[in-house]
């Protein structure tokens, strides 16, 4: 029995041996598989439109004119999420954005990439609920929250709420809060904002817009602005298949061209520009202004902010100037707006000119819109998914979507949109109304002004000291920019 024992001892520790020498290669295996994985999907989220190449508001890349919307979307493989980034959390940040979605949106990438670089953990951000569109609205009625949360696991760390303790002390009001000065480098940040994190551990920022410099900054800052804003921010599904119902609709029936028509109540009574309003307009636009105390311009001179190129093109001077630019009347316009003010009065003449105007109203029943009423950011968003798919995009005032809208175009390769120079074609307008000006001469003097304003490859203008009169990041990220475009275009 003493020799069995023994020899029977021996085999367990052959066996043994054996098996802790496959359980070793299988580790092995294991952790070359992952890296390889790991790798791979890296190499897959190089900087540039393939990083959208899950997004499914993004249709294709190439030249929508020729694009079509099929019915069945081809599956895409399920991605590998990204490995968590491991860093010493010095703290926690909570943000509450202001004003509309598109500068919310560019407010939310600019939180991240600050959460980022200071080490911080980010909460998900608080949605404006108080400006003048009282849009009650949370991120996630907005954006995926789960995918935002996930796609930038590999860079901070972003979590729904507060631990439960600190939620606690935030809810009876123990927290610092603070604007942050606008247009700050990001070592602003690092030497004001990080101390006060680490020492109260929460800190809120309670407004978000533009404070973080358009230039300047290091190239991981501005690229991973553009990631959060190309790949993080995805709608809901909810959102997107809409948007993709919408552009379908569109689609069926030919080209069609995006305006954003900047023409609503509220933008007239903040810019003070009332060309073509009666005097009751005037007056109810000039009550809206006063009653907003953070519209800090009461007293405007509406005639000559328009002569500098600071009003919104009315709907007579678009149509006028649509036509210079022989936009074919046979196309779509879709009307990515709110409420037109003044109503059909203020539309008969672009109506006359583009008969087939459209809106998200006219081309899906009021039952898919029901969810979507009174929260007009999320109205904003389905604008949004399809201007980015529009055969040529045109803003009539350089507002927050205009901007970033541009900026995603450029990103989806250089989409053509027509940036209108308001100043010079008031001045062509009135010359022609004037009879100083033939049809033929001022149609040429608007296509000769516009030839090089259709988002083509450019830098941003840079001012030193004056960041409001420069290129805003958003409407021209040329860091995130693929090179190959810039090349082919210069050709």
């Amino acid at each position: 029995m003493g020799v069995m024992k023994g020899g029977g001892g021996g085999g367990v520790e052959k066996l043994k041996s054996s098996r802790m020498k496959l359980w070793m290669i299988r580790a092995t295996t294991s952790v070359l598989l992952w890296t390889c994985i790991v790798q791979l999907t890296a190499l897959g989220e190089t900087w540039g439109p393939r990083v959208l190449k899950g997004w499914p508001s993004c249709f294709s890349h190439q030249d929508s004119s020729i694009s079509v919307i099929e019915d069945k979307v081809p599956s895409i493989p399920a991605r590998v999420l990204p490995p968590k980034r491991v860093y010493k959390n010095n703290g926690y940040l909570m943000v509450s954005c202001n004003g509309g979605l598109n500068q919310m949106r560019a407010a939310i990438c600019d939180m991240v990439t600050i959460a980022r670089y200071l080490n911080v953990t980010l909460i998900v951000p608080e949605l404006d609920k108080t400006s003048f569109w009282a849009d009650p609205s949370e991120f996630q009625d907005i954006f995926d929250v789960d995918h935002f949360i996930t796609s930038l696991r590999d860079e901070v760390r972003i979590l729904k709420e507060l631990p439960p303790r600190l939620k606690k002390r935030v809810e009876m009001g123990l927290v610092y809060s603070m604007p942050p000065i606008s247009w700050s480098d990001i070592s602003y940040y690092h030497k004001q904002i990080l101390p006060l994190i680490q020492k109260y551990k929460v800190v809120h920022l309670n407004r978000t817009d533009t404070r973080l410099a358009n230039n300047g900054q290091p190239l991981d800052i501005q690229k991973l602005r553009c990631r959060v804003n190309f790949n993080a921010l995805r709608f809901t599904p909810q959102i997107e298949e809409l948007g993709k119902r919408v552009i379908k609709l569109l689609r069926q029936n030919g080209p069609f061209i995006v305006l954003h028509l900047r023409y609503e109540m509220d933008m007239l009574a903040f810019s003070g520009c009332t060309q073509g309003c009666n005097n009751e307009e005037v007056e109810e636009l000039t009550r809206m202004r006063y009653a907003y105390p953070w519209w800090k311009e009461k007293i405007i001179n509406s005639d000559l902010r328009r002569k500098d190129g600071l009003c919104p093109l009315t709907p007579e001077e678009t149509a006028l100037t649509l036509r210079a630019l022989d936009i074919d009347n046979s196309y779509q316009i879709y009307i990515a707006a709110g409420e037109i003010y003044g109503g059909e009065r203020r539309m008969a003449s672009l109506a006359k000119a583009y008969p087939k105007l459209v809106r998200k109203e006219t081309l899906l029943e009021s039952s898919d819109l029901r969810f979507f009423q009174n929260h007009s950011s999320q109205m904003a968003a389905l604008d949004y998914l399809v201007s980015l798919e529009s055969d040529i995009f045109i803003p009539t005032y350089d507002g927050n979507m205009a901007k970033v809208v541009e900026g995603h175009r450029r990103f989806l390769g250089f989409k053509q949109t027509i940036l209108l120079d308001r100043r010079l074609l008031v001045d062509l307008i009135d010359q022609y109304n004037s009879g100083s000006l033939s049809w033929n001469e001022f149609s040429d003097a608007v296509k000769e002004t516009h030839e090089y304003r259709k988002g083509q490859p450019t830098k941003r203008l840079v001012i030193p000291d004056r960041p409001k009169e420069e290129d805003y990041f958003y409407a021209n990220p040329e860091e995130c920019l693929q090179p190959s475009y810039v090349e082919l275009s210069s050709t």
